[in-house]
């Protein structure tokens, strides 16, 4: 019996997400063709030169968007931020810092407090339910 090792492969949308990238800023041939496995940790240990602008100055996915500015993705929503954005962007919205952007950043904050202040709480219950 022999065994075949088939290539995996994703959609340029996946790729992209895991890059870390806005697909509709990549170039032609990235989006139409199918990423390897090996070709996607090649990208990410070895970036070539349009990657590396694109990681640089964008635009960028509502993921990267929202860690930049230190907000959650529902938050830059109740923002008004819709559209992927450039680094010079980002950095002018952050020099601005309107209310909402402060407002959301406080909320972030918030849950993030209150996320570690349960898992405190679990990992008491646990350490005294342990005979």
């Amino acid at each position: 019996m022999t065994s075949h090792k088939n290539t995996q492969t994703m959609k340029p949308a996946t790729a992209a997400k895991k890059l870390g990238v806005y697909l509709e800023a990549t170039p032609a041939e990235f989006q139409e063709g199918v990423v390897s496995r090996t070709e996607l940790n090649t990208l990410q240990t070895d970036p070539p030169e349009w990657l590396q602008e694109l990681r640089r100055n964008g635009p960028h996915p509502r993921p990267v968007v929202a860690a930049k500015l230190g907000v959650s993705i529902a938050g830059l929503a109740r923002g008004g931020v819709t559209e992927p954005l450039t680094t010079e962007q980002i950095d002018a919205l952050k020099a601005q810092s309107p209310e909402w952007l402060e407002q959301e950043r406080a909320n972030l904050a918030e849950v993030r407090k209150e996320a570690v202040r349960i898992k405190e709480k679990n990992a008491q219950r646990s350490d005294q339910a342990r005979p």
